[in-house]
């Protein structure tokens, strides 16, 4: 298996400062938690927190190696059958005890979950059955062979059964058919810390949406005491206003300091730690006959044809972005993963060539180009609206004259799943830390009932590579998954099926008297902080 080497930098300059409250950590968010519920959005932001409070059977370490969690081992025993060795002594944050009960609850409560913008059910589909074989042994049953199902796992937050009013017995069974799960609480209810019960080393304490989160350390904690007596994670959205809460000591730590304040972040005395992530920014492009915010085409999608899908990526300078919009800490992307992750195959950058753009526009029927609306969050990614405002113009050069059409991240998802845009912006950060992660997320054809393709809002649909990526997650070699994973990816990016545009570097800015592992999943994880020795 291909192993992580993604660089790490950190620079750090040490100044006297006003000591740090010695129990309290106060993080500023770029984005805000859109539920406290664990198993509602995959959303990093939502992820991160909910990290704290929510475990599951395996964990992730800085550079996604995955290592034991609430399960403490696990053995494949035939292609579909895994035993997995759970943690005693775990107690939830109710004073209840953790059983194989809870992970059966949690894993049937998935599909039962209302309204998700990106569904869990893409973990949970693949699974036929779970049993316990006595309170701290679960055997888990996949439909096929699952090479992942340790790394997927760690995606699968574990909540308490008490806590949310199963009954004594809860037996699985797939695509929501369990039964003794009581009457299930849907996401709204975990803003209540009543509902929000999980083994984390912290409890919430309040939530009050677009003011603050809350936590407080979890004194019987199976893993030790918690660094930090409370953790106050407070989203602010706007660039300068984080910056001015770090630089006055409103806050102890900041994520996502603009670009150009990092010399001035530095100068101050705080430390700046920032590594390259597994996000990608990408393009994503509707393929119905009916999509919406496009014209000059007489009614036309031009989107559905691939020479026009190639023009637009020919049209791109991803190198004059990555400069000069995002200061360098931008990495130009040629895949949906950086090398050297898993089943990536180093594929070339596509060229800046806007003649040649022009060329492929005219020999689709489009010499003149069209108009179209592209959609983006401004306040999701590293400097989203601006990148996007660039991509209109350079769009714009070729003929296609592209109007953005920016909104908070909030909105943004919901027209995005509702299928408002011809063509989005937007980032996906591989969970399992493999290709497989954004072939079955972001391009393999949608299907509500497998879980495949859960956020393809471009309904692009290849069925040859949906055969390869399904041939390679039933593969357990490791070297011929990898390959298998190279081909179905070669595939969708030979048809620009998705348009990869950059890798973000992430940046971290805090006090001097904290530390911070960058990790590349980008998450900032309050349980990670600590105090510098």
């Amino acid at each position: 298996m291909k192993t992580l080497s993604l660089p790490l930098a950190a620079g750090c300059l040490v100044a006297t400062l006003a000591p740090l409250h010695a129990q309290e950590l106060s993080i500023g968010l770029k984005s805000e938690a859109t539920s406290m519920d664990p198993q509602f959005h995959q959303l990093s932001t939502n992820i991160q927190v909910g990290k704290n409070i929510f475990e599951a059977l395996t964990t992730q370490d800085a550079v996604q190696k995955v290592t034991p969690g609430l399960a403490e081992s696990w053995e494949a025993i035939d292609d579909t059958t895994w035993r997995f060795k759970l943690r005693q002594g775990v107690k939830f944050h109710n004073g209840s005890d953790f059983t194989a009960r809870d992970v059966i609850y949690s894993f049937c409560r998935v599909p039962l979950v209302q309204n998700s913008p990106s569904a869990y059910t893409i973990f949970t589909g693949g699974i036929a059955d779970m049993t316990a074989e006595d309170d701290h042994t679960l055997i888990i049953k996949t439909k096929d062979v699952n090479p992942l199902l340790p790394t997927d796992l760690w995606s699968l937050a574990v909540i308490s059964a008490d806590a949310l009013g199963a009954e004594d017995e809860v037996v699985f069974a797939p695509d929501g058919e369990c039964t003794g799960m009581g009457e299930v609480p849907q996401a709204p209810a975990f803003n209540s810390p009543d509902i929000a019960v999980g083994t984390g080393p912290y409890t919430l304490e309040s939530y009050t949406r677009g003011s603050e989160l809350t936590v407080a350390r979890f004194d019987d904690y199976w893993g030790g005491t918690p660094e930090w007596e409370r953790v106050v994670m407070r989203p602010i959205t706007s660039d300068g206003p984080r910056v001015a809460a770090l630089l006055a000591g409103d806050v102890d730590m900041i994520e996502n300091p603009p670009i150009q304040d990092i010399p001035r972040i530095e100068g101050e005395g705080f430390s700046v730690v920032d590594a390259l992530s597994n996000r990608i920014i990408y393009l994503h492009m509707q393929q119905l006959d009916d999509a919406p915010g496009i014209g000059g085409t007489d009614g036309a999608n031009p989107l559905q044809d691939a020479r026009v899908r190639e023009a637009i990526s020919l049209s791109i300078n991803r190198d004059a972005i990555a400069e000069r919009i995002m200061g360098g800490y931008a990495q130009p992307a040629g895949e949906l993963l950086p090398p050297p992750m898993f089943g990536t195959s180093g594929r070339e950058v596509d060229p800046y060539d806007p003649e040649r753009a022009k060329e492929l526009l005219a020999e689709a029927g489009y010499p003149d180009g069209f108009t179209l609306n592209l959609g983006t969050p401004n306040d999701r990614y590293i400097n989203d609206e601006q990148v996007a405002q660039a991509v209109a113009q350079m769009l714009a050069r070729v003929g296609i004259q592209t109007t953005v059409d920016a909104t908070t991240a909030s909105q943004f998802f919901s027209r995005r799943n509702a299928l408002e845009f011809p063509i989005y912006m937007a980032g996906w950060g591989a969970s399992s830390g493999d290709m497989s992660s954004p072939l079955k997320s972001l391009v393999a054809t949608y299907d509500e009932v497998t879980g495949t393709g859960t956020t393809n809002a471009g309904r692009y649909s290849n069925p040859e590579m949906d055969a390869v990526l399904a041939e390679a997650m039933a593969t357990i070699d490791d070297a011929k998954r990898d390959e298998m994973l190279q081909q179905a990816e070669t595939m969708v990016l030979d048809d620009y099926g998705i348009i990869p545009l950059h890798y973000e570097q992430t940046v971290w800015a805090m006090k001097s008297d904290l530390t911070y592992e960058p990790r590349v999943d980008q998450y900032t994880m309050a349980r990670e902080v600590k105090k510098a020795e």
